[in-house]
């Protein structure tokens, strides 16, 4: 008897350029190293503890087949009312929200929904990492916009060049990971301007919404009719109430333009986990847990602020989200990659490059921290920092 010789078939890889994302390999340096893990961005902590009650209950009441597959009612109902009470616009819970595995497939959702092969997607640099693979897996193409280098505001004079006729849409984020910057009132009205005249759609990445800092207000697409009648508005439960690993966003759309993304959602995950969702709909009817969510991480930034002084880092604003940045130039000659693997294996804190968050690589020697932790976490991270 001959033995055959068993190959695998090769194929053409639809993502040829992508690799093991920063953020896993960080995470992997940081436990190797037993360094402090600022590097991904997820909390240390617990959540409430009458959350996991509300989920236990809904499981023990039988909630535990599928919902329907636009997502729970009640848990509709109630991201609703609190887009309604905070930005003074009413979507339909039946047919303008739809629950979904986290923001990440929500956004994948709404490129696959709407980008046809050839169509150019604008992402404004730098930006969260999924944005560009999904693009490329809907045969899109990715046209990288930076915002403003050092202050991270968006050059609305090089995003309207590079809007053409195949532009199907656009990308933003606030408050904006990695840049910890929010946007303004002007800049929305100035966006909306822009857009007016175009058949361009808007993703409006805003997981982040209740981490607002110094008396500022989060200011959703939600607010402006010319930008809410063209945009699917994103957001995460898992950033909001510190379960990342629950995987349940929300999407607010247009009824059009939610018939579209559902057509899409449907055949991707169909629904999401019944027992999270009926125990999110009862734990959000106290909305205290998000509007006290900003003062929350505020501390949490401040004391790892002030922790800081002393330092030779220098810190850049954070203006929302759970991010800081600080520019590296007068601590090390090395690019802001090798100085992240210099810091977790030598000093023992990880943190992320913002090149990595650049098409292009662009290295202005400023990294990322994350001070979603424990408040002995931040200290003792600040302690190591002040030694650089």
């Amino acid at each position: 008897m001959h033995c055959k010789t068993i190959v695998t078939p090769t194929f053409p890889s639809k993502l040829p350029h992508v690799g093991t994302t920063i953020f896993t390999v960080m995470s992997a340096l940081a436990a190797e190293h037993r360094a402090v893990n600022l590097g991904q961005g997820f909390p240390d902590f617990g959540c409430d503890p009458k959350l996991l009650d509300a989920v236990d209950q809904a499981m023990r009441a039988g909630h535990n087949q599928y919902p329907p597959m636009a997502g729970w009612p009640a848990l509709r109902e109630a991201v609703a009312a609190k887009i309604e009470a905070l930005h003074g616009r009413r979507y339909d819970a039946g047919s303008e929200l739809t629950i979904t595995a986290g923001a990440t497939q929500a956004i994948l959702t709404a490129i696959l929904a709407t980008v046809h092969q050839g169509d150019e997607v604008i992402v404004l640099d730098p930006c969260y990492d999924s944005y560009v693979p999904n693009i490329e897996l809907a045969g899109g193409v990715a046209v990288r916009v930076p915002l403003t280098p050092g202050s991270f505001r968006p050059d609305f004079a090089r995003i309207a060049a590079a809007i053409t006729p195949r532009t199907r849409l656009l990308i933003i984020n606030s408050p904006h990971n990695p840049s910890a910057t929010i946007w303004t009132d002007a800049e929305m009205r100035e966006l909306e301007a822009l857009l007016a005249p175009t058949n361009v759609l808007l993703i409006s990445d805003e997981v982040y919404e209740h981490m607002v800092y110094d008396g500022a207000q989060h200011l959703s697409s939600a607010r402006y009719p010319g930008l809410a009648e063209r945009a699917f508005i994103v957001s995460s439960f898992g950033k909001t109430y510190h379960v990342t690993g629950w995987k349940v966003g929300t999407v607010a759309a247009p009824a059009a333009l939610t018939a579209e993304f559902r057509k899409v959602h449907q055949f991707n995950v169909f629904t999401v986990n019944t027992p999270m969702q009926a125990g999110l709909a009862q734990y959000m009817q106290d909305p205290a847990p998000y509007l006290n969510l900003s003062a929350f991480y505020q501390a949490k930034r401040d004391l790892f602020v002030g922790g800081l002084q002393g330092s030779r880092l220098k810190l850049l604003p954070t203006a929302g989200t759970y991010f800081l940045c600080a520019d590296i130039s007068s601590v090390s000659e090395l690019n802001e990659a090798e100085f992240c693997q210099w810091l977790v294996k030598e000093v023992g804190v990880a943190a992320i490059p913002l090149s990595a968050f650049y098409g292009d690589g662009f290295d202005q020697r400023v990294v990322r921290f994350c001070f979603a932790k424990k408040d002995e976490t931040l200290v003792e991270a600040a302690a190591r920092l002040r030694k650089l």
